[in-house]
């Protein structure tokens, strides 16, 4: 990456001290973290130096100056160092934290596995990215549904508060895997996966 804006934009008040944000800055300290192993994010706390012109699109394609970012290692290094602080993303390294614009879920749920049969099955999901994580009391899934139109968007928490979308053909895989609970006196419509059961929809209305 050597594209980059000498006059960022959107950078905050508390970042007028220091250079702007650039992704070649913020590569080369994700490379130096990451040479031993996964990047433990959660537990570095670096200033704020702005907001990067980065962006993660509904689709998953990462883009940077308004240009995909097109090579797979650079796109899962950054990922690597993403982090989710209430509900903002920020590419965060031992030295800096940057902010980036995600449209919806940073990740995508591309296809999954299951073992096992009913109450007991396990839904093991693999992302765009080459995660691997299997729903449960750790890594729940949730239904949002649009406003408007009530169309379902189903979610997989992948680590920590980042979440994949489940792509539209995996998501119809799963629910000729759901099957009815009564949940809370409620007759639900959902799936299981490692004793979890997550409800998609209520029976009543699916009648």
């Amino acid at each position: 990456m050597t594209k980059s804006d000498p006059a960022q934009k959107h950078v905050s008040p508390e970042a007028n001290d220091v250079p702007p944000p650039n992704a070649d800055s913020v590569l080369a300290s994700a490379s130096k973290a990451t040479k031993k192993g996964p990047p433990p994010v959660h537990l570095w706390n670096p200033p704020f130096c702005g907001n990067l012109d980065m962006r993660i699109a509904r689709d998953g394609t990462w883009f940077y100056e308004g240009t995909p970012i097109t090579r797979p290692a650079l796109v899962k290094m950054f990922a690597s160092i993403l982090r989710k602080d209430d509900d903002a993303y920020f590419l965060v390294t031992p030295v800096e934290k940057v902010g980036i614009t995600v449209e919806d879920a940073p990740f995508i749920a591309t296809d999954f596995e299951r073992a096992g049969d009913g109450p007991e099955q396990s839904i093991t999901f693999t992302t765009n990215m080459g995660d691997q994580v299997t729903a449960g009391p750790e890594a729940p899934l949730r239904i949002a549904r649009n406003p408007q139109t009530g169309e379902p968007a189903p979610y997989v928490t992948v680590r920590r508060n980042l979440e994949a979308r489940i792509d539209r053909k995996s998501f119809y895989r799963l629910v000729e895997l759901c099957a009815p609970r009564t949940q809370d006196g409620v007759e639900q419509f959902g799936l299981s996966s490692q004793g979890a059961f997550f409800a998609f929809a209520e029976m009543e209305e699916l009648v």
